[in-house]
């Protein structure tokens, strides 16, 4: 587990925020600028020194103002990446990695292992100036990892890259989430980081815990800011439960309910993550007859949230263990008369699923 619980006071601005995490998988730090994402990771790494808390990770006791403890930076076994990949301009791509190993202990993490994970090989004898910001950054990440860290924090390490290098860093970050057991906290303002790296998300709002818990709920919540920006969508992690490549259809399975998709590279069994976007998601109390649509989804609403800025409703379905949402007008809420308790369909275009 990794357990927060923050004060500390800036001119003007004030953080008292506390969650707790399980210590397994992508934690995200999620909300605009200036709501102390970047304040909660100094703390963490020790960078900072709070006014007031506390911070455990696995049960080891980082920082506890009250008690007196503050373990120095370099005890903490943690590995940091920043916005800036900081990397030893004098040194080539593979003395960087290497100074990750020098002053840790000994651990699972070898450097042969990261040179594949993060598709290093090419570049291991160039100097950092040579490099593309991505490359710098796949570097960092590299180098952090090496320390044999208990927890890897990420601040915001794509913020400075632009559309094309972070969509060539992405997949290297999700394959990190997917290969390593290394637990990892990751700040952003991104949603589409968000949707792509995180189990857990811890949702900030001007210095205090707005909500913690696991992504799927976070995006499903209408009552809450991912649900409320014009991107929302649920975001599922499902089985593939089997291909069509006569109708060029693959299927995603949760508990009893299937999802077809565009035909999938990817193996039977295989869990991947979908967004089904609120916008696509069209509600029914009885069954559409001759229609295109692949995915006719039963389910119960569980909430509906006025969504006022858009003149529209969030209405959360739940759908066995898991929950879609979709915005619609208020005027349909009214027709189909939703309410929570009350059995709906779920309407989805398979080609409005995006897998990511």
């Amino acid at each position: 587990m990794i357990s927060v619980a923050l004060r500390h006071a800036y001119p003007g601005f004030a953080l008292d925020a506390a969650f707790a995490v399980p210590a397994a998988g992508t934690t995200v730090l999620f909300g605009p600028s200036g709501c102390g994402k970047t304040t909660i990771i100094a703390a963490i790494a020790g960078l900072l020194r709070p006014d007031g808390g506390r911070v455990v990770v696995d049960g080891v006791t980082l920082c506890d103002v009250a008690a007196g403890i503050s373990v120095a930076v370099e005890r903490r076994r943690l590995g940091v990446v920043f916005q800036e990949s900081r990397l030893f301009p004098h040194l080539s791509v593979r003395g960087n990695l290497r100074f990750g190993l020098r002053r840790a202990a000994s651990g699972p993490v070898r450097i042969a292992d990261i040179v594949d994970l993060l598709g290093l090989a090419a570049l291991l004898d160039r100097r950092p100036h040579s490099l593309s910001g991505g490359e710098r950054q796949r570097v960092a990440i590299g180098r952090a990892l090496l320390s044999q860290p208990r927890l890897l924090l990420m601040d915001e390490p794509l913020a400075s890259l632009d559309a094309a290098m972070k969509a060539e860093i992405l997949p290297f970050l999700a394959r990190l989430r997917a290969a390593m057991a290394i637990p990892i906290v990751y700040v952003t303002h991104a949603m589409d980081e968000v949707a792509r790296l995180a189990d857990h998300v811890v949702l900030l709002e001007r210095g205090r815990v707005r909500f913690a818990g696991t992504l799927e709920e976070a995006a499903a919540r209408g009552d809450l800011p991912i649900a409320q920006r014009d991107d929302a969508a649920a975001i599922l992690t499902l089985e593939v439960a089997g291909h069509d490549e006569k109708r060029r259809l693959s299927c995603l399975k949760f508990g009893e309910t299937v999802l077809q998709v565009p035909l999938l590279v990817a193996k039977t069994g295989e869990s991947v993550r979908i967004r089904v976007p609120a916008r696509e998601v069209i509600l029914a109390t009885s069954y559409p007859i001759g229609i295109s649509l692949h995915n006719i989804v039963p389910g119960t609403v569980r909430a509906v949230t006025e969504d006022a800025a858009r003149h529209a409703a969030l209405v959360e379905i739940a759908v066995g263990p898991k929950c879609l949402i979709a915005r619609v007008t208020p005027d349909a809420v009214s027709r189909l008369g939703l309410r929570p308790g009350i059995p709906v369909l779920a309407l989805i275009k398979a080609m409005a699923i995006e897998v990511l």
